[in-house]
């Protein structure tokens, strides 16, 4: 920790930039990767594990794959599914990602999921944020900014979680159909009390999944059918972006927007999220992207790339200045992480 923070102090006064960095398996996405990196891996180990409470404590540099054979032991799991992109991804860059997997839908997000976080700011101060409850906070959920920050705002070096049971039973069925229907089948099954736990479209093929007890499964299995498919290896594929889908060393757009839209017929697509996420594979620039998911409702981030660009999302005036003030307000020295996010900041 004493060696973060001297770290820190020498870089904002000399102001240089530091790239906070775990294993570096997100060093993909992001604008411009800046400064020297801060390499977290040496701070690791598990703090506080209480499974009777649902609350999960660990350093930022512990293996993400320690962290989940530990709640795997205890019969527990990471409830917003995260994505590795890398057998040594950290803990802590999952948070600072902020990115959720299959689950996200029917869970929620990472975000959700963060109770409290220990972070060094600019002056190399060990500050806390949040606890390890749900309602904890009263103003302004710094714990929460800081997930997803990708390491812009601070250094993120402990982080409390809330963790579920592991479901008793799962299955996936896979059902032909166009896009254009499973759109609507997926919105129509998230309608229904059924134990749904992922929805995936691509290629032709629908694939849902259930969580639960194992008498809802089977019935919810029934009242659906299609074929059931190995579902362990299809979401691993999904979430860490090993699936055929992902493997077009083109362009990849992530859009979001409202789950009911109707295709967009930009590219090659997989959904997900019943709807409210597409991935598209297609060469485009971001003025283009962006106006037709506005078009759409939503907007577009360029998650992976050949070449970096200036900005990965496309950010109003408005949008554009809120993003700087909190950039001064939390990191005034502007070393952490300049432009990995946007060229102006």
């Amino acid at each position: 920790m004493q060696h973060f923070q001297e770290t820190i102090r020498s870089a904002a006064a000399s102001q240089l930039p530091l790239r906070i960095r775990g294993s570096g398996s997100k060093d993909f996405y992001g604008a411009r990767l800046e400064g020297d990196v801060l390499d977290t891996r040496s701070y690791r180990g598990i703090v506080e594990y209480e499974p009777t409470e649902l609350v999960f404590t660990a350093r930022a540099g512990t293996p993400l794959r320690e962290v989940e054979a530990a709640l795997t032991e205890k019969g527990q799991m990471l409830p917003f599914e995260p994505p590795y992109f890398g057998p040594d991804a950290t803990f802590g860059g999952c948070i600072a990602s902020g990115l959720s997997g299959p689950r996200r839908a029917c869970l929620g997000a990472t975000r959700d999921f963060v109770l409290g976080v220990r972070s060094l700011n600019t002056s190399g101060d060990d500050l806390q944020f949040g606890g390890q409850v749900m309602k904890n906070v009263a103003g302004y959920d710094v714990s929460r900014l800081l997930t997803g920050s990708f390491g812009t705002l601070g250094l993120i070096v402990e982080v409390s979680t809330k963790v579920l049971p592991i479901p008793d039973d799962e299955q996936t069925l896979r059902l032909e159909m166009n896009e254009k229907q499973a759109i609507e089948t997926m919105n129509r099954y998230a309608g229904q009390p059924l134990p749904l736990s992922a929805t995936c479209f691509v290629e032709n093929s629908l694939y849902i999944r259930f969580s639960g007890a194992a008498s809802a499964v089977s019935a919810a299995r029934k009242q659906l059918g299609g074929e059931t498919i190995d579902g362990k290896a299809f979401w691993q594929s999904v979430r860490e972006q090993t699936h055929p889908f992902f493997s077009n060393s083109g362009t990849l757009w992530r859009l979001s927007m409202k789950s009911t839209t109707a295709p967009l017929m930009l590219g090659p697509t997989l959904i997900e999220w019943n709807g409210s996420l597409r991935w598209i594979s297609v060469d485009a620039d971001l003025e283009n992207m962006q106006s037709a998911a506005s078009k759409a409702g939503g907007y577009a981030t360029l998650f992976r790339a050949q070449t970096r660009p200036k900005a990965i999302q496309y950010l109003s005036p408005t949008m554009l200045a809120l993003h700087k003030r909190i950039k001064r307000a939390l990191d005034p020295e502007g070393i952490f992480g300049p432009h990995r996010l946007h060229d102006e900041f």
